[in-house]
């Protein structure tokens, strides 16, 4: 299948969604959870999507025949990774300020919470 290049992608849409949004994607959640977790900054994770971001052009280089160095595909591939490494952290914050601050917080809904009345 030809390249189909876009404001996105330059590979196909399915090797995007492959590689940028499965693959980085779930390490983008993961470390997203992970930086929660251990209470680190958003800058600290801001870094490591830089990084991940990286490895995702090798990636769709590697086996795609991407171009490694193109400015405007790492940031489209750096926000997506982003998107979902937020989501992953701010996820795991609400859980764990209903968990260890139970006597405090109670969940309101899925990414927030609130104080107990």
């Amino acid at each position: 299948m030809e390249h189909a290049n876009s404001l996105f992608w330059e590979v196909t849409f399915w090797e995007f969604v492959l590689v940028t949004v499965a693959l980085g994607g779930g390490a983008a959640f993961m470390t997203g959870r992970a930086t929660a977790n251990e209470w680190l900054s958003v800058g600290q994770l801001v870094l490591y999507m830089c990084l991940l971001a990286l490895a995702v052009r090798f990636i769709h280089f590697a086996l795609f025949r991407g171009t490694l160095l193109s400015f405007q595909y790492y940031i489209a591939d750096l926000i997506v990774l982003l998107a979902i490494s937020f989501f992953g952290r701010r996820l795991m914050r609400s859980r764990q300020m209903a968990t260890q601050y139970g006597f405090e917080y109670e969940r309101a809904g899925l990414l927030g919470w609130r104080l107990r009345r």
